[in-house]
């Protein structure tokens, strides 16, 4: 992370400087350390001092759940003291509270603080110390003897636990283990679990929820940040053939306290956790490109990920492990909505019926309902496309919803925002978020993963084979646990394109991109490939081979080329394949040679039959 504090060091213009003060949410005031020059500078145009990964980290998928939890327990030790003035007896006081050393927690601090990143605080190899000396019987009854006798409403103390524990041991003729080799298993559980199931939830969700205020924890920006989807009411069409395709989806991500959107997505894809991913992403980013590629002249000064919490959409689909761990590597604290509890969202919905409003003015509008819609014709009437409507939300949020009277703030949403950023007279602001120095694997660690063995072919997914020269050393390698297995790594790709996937390194922890074996097939989406699986199928009763699939991609998409005049199904998915709002991630082109003024121009200018007219 770059942070942005006064007395960090930072890089500009190749040269090294120290934040001196804070201009304003766009502009620093930096200062030479030899010269004691004073340059005030665009925050887009500086850098961190030395931009590498301190510690390579392995892929988030690689890491056991017992290690991952141990790291998310430091982490939720350390985390009150992760602030200015962070004095020696609150860390010891802190120590003296989990049973830890004040050294060893200076030392978690240490290692978090370089990166920002939970995943410094994980155990090294001999973390499990103390535990191998168990046999895994025993540790077996440990558990079972904390969940069955610890963790319930019955509140049993540690020793009647123990004494339950030695009685078991004795009927097993095993040797109980001493009252602090269970009391140091009990501590690994976490703190907010032991109490839902010994006091209830509400007990828990009292004692571990932030809640400050007249809404959980939205006291200063970023504090509280929602996350919310909606289908936008109004008709797009495509951008050949000017036809309509149907609404796209919007998700948003919003700060409660100053009521800004931090970033948002919009596309024909439902709501989904790689759609998410995406919305989180684009909030996380700067948005100087993103204004200079719709040439809007405004501010949107959000950027970082310093979120006290995010709340979203409770469905199944959200819930699952990807976007849990992803946001967890970067300190998101993620609180799922909880069912039938609509206040935990108004924010944002407020906002999103807003946007609604706006919505009903422009060409295309379908309204909310029949009776508003009357007799218009949406379809007939369809003009924005997919860009169109991306730079036209980016145009309203920059230039009219942050800079207009908030009727609930009483001042714009962007002039609270500054307030919360840079202060007032009542009160201090929090100062500029970090930015993201690691893009590329910020993004990658939100995206679909797979593990895979390397074969003399190279990887295959769903069916596409990949190769690179990066593979060569791991085919058929064995797998370190049990050599009669073949080893197993890590790969992630972007559904939006599969023509690129991302191999995991374990050696050097680094991702490296892996194109198709096969370069000369065209980029495709998952979805694409796996609607031509499915129509090869049927027509070969299941036989089928990569070079088929490809044939019928492209067959479908001339197909689909011809049907886009006259069906909306066919233009939506169309226009599907089009990627907007965030690029999927590619690899670094390399640099190409400069064209010599010889080779610009022919010598000669070779006419049409010259050779003909010669020989006649």
């Amino acid at each position: 992370m770059l942070n942005l504090s006064p007395g960090e060091s930072v890089s500009y213009e190749g040269k090294e400087y120290f934040i001196k003060q804070i201009s304003d949410l766009t502009h620093l005031v930096l200062i030479h350390p030899d010269t004691k020059a004073l340059k005030e500078v665009a925050i887009s145009e500086i850098s961190g001092v030395n931009d590498f990964e301190v510690n390579p980290i392995s892929d988030l998928a690689l890491i056991p759940d017992a290690k991952w939890n141990e790291a998310i327990k430091r982490f939720e030790i350390i985390k009150p003291l992760l602030v200015n003035g962070r004095t020696r007896p609150m860390v010891e006081a802190r120590a003296n509270e989990y049973g830890f050393s004040t050294n060893s927690l200076y030392g978690w601090i240490r290692r978090y603080e370089t990166t920002g990143k939970v995943t410094e605080l994980l155990t090294d190899e001999r973390a499990d110390k103390g535990e191998s000396k168990l046999s895994q019987q025993l540790q077996d009854l440990i558990k079972d003897v904390i969940k069955t006798e610890y963790k319930t409403r019955q509140k049993k103390s540690i020793t009647k636990v123990h004494r339950e524990l030695k009685i078991r041991c004795r009927e097993l003729g095993l040797k109980a283990p001493h009252y602090n080799t269970l009391r140091a298993w009990i501590k690994k559980e976490h703190p907010k679990d032991i109490e839902r199931l010994r006091e209830g939830d509400k007990k828990a969700a009292e004692k571990y929820s932030p809640i400050r205020g007249e809404f959980p924890g939205a006291e200063w920006p970023f504090s509280f940040v929602q996350v919310d989807h909606t289908q936008l009411d109004i008709q797009l069409c495509d951008d050949y053939w000017r036809k309509p395709v149907g609404r796209p989806w919007i998700t948003v991500v919003f700060d409660v306290f100053s009521r800004m959107v931090l970033g948002f997505r919009v596309g024909f894809d439902a709501p989904s956790g790689l759609v998410t991913g995406l919305a989180i992403t684009h909030a996380a980013f700067p948005k100087e490109d993103w204004l200079a590629k719709y040439n809007v002249n405004g501010e949107w000064p959000c950027w970082g990920i310093n979120w006290g919490a995010i709340h979203m959409d409770n469905a199944r689909e959200f819930r699952g492990k990807l976007i849990q761990r992803a946001c967890d590597q970067y300190n998101i604290n993620v609180e799922w909505r909880p069912v039938a509890r609509p206040n935990y969202g108004a924010h944002i919905e407020r906002y999103l019926g807003t946007l609604a409003e706006e919505l009903k003015g422009l060409s295309g509008a379908t309204f909310s309902n029949i009776r508003e819609k009357g007799n218009y014709d949406s379809e007939g009437n369809a003009v924005f496309t997919l860009s169109n409507i991306e730079e036209w939300l980016t145009v309203q949020i920059v230039g009219m919803y942050h800079n207009g009277i908030h009727s609930a703030l009483g001042m714009s949403p962007l002039e609270k925002f500054r307030q919360g950023i840079l202060g007032n007279d009542q009160h201090p602001g929090i100062g500029l978020p970090a930015r993201i120095k690691d893009v590329r694997r910020f993004r990658l660690d939100f995206l679909p993963f797979i593990d895979r063995t390397v074969q003399r072919a190279g990887v295959s997914w769903d069916g596409v084979v990949y190769f690179a020269d990066v593979l060569r050393r791991w085919i058929k390698a064995p797998d370190p646990q049990t050599s009669r297995s073949h080893r197993k790594f890590i790969f992630r790709r972007d559904p939006r394109d599969i023509s690129t996937i991302w191999f995991f390194d374990p050696d050097d922890n680094e991702y490296y991109p892996i194109p198709y074996r096969n370069t000369s097939y065209p980029a495709v989406s998952v979805w694409e490939w796996k609607a031509a699986q499915a129509r090869l199928k049927e027509e070969r009763d299941g036989r089928q081979n990569e070079d088929e699939i490809f044939a019928t991609i492209k067959r479908m998409r001339e197909i689909e080329e011809r049907a886009v005049r006259t069906t909306k199904k066919a233009r939506r998915t169309f226009e599907r394949k089009k990627i907007v709002s965030m690029p999927p991630v590619k690899a670094e082109e390399k640099e190409q040679l400069p064209i010599t003024e010889e080779t610009e121009q022919p010598k000669k200018i070779i006419k049409p039959f010259d050779d003909l007219d010669e020989m006649l």
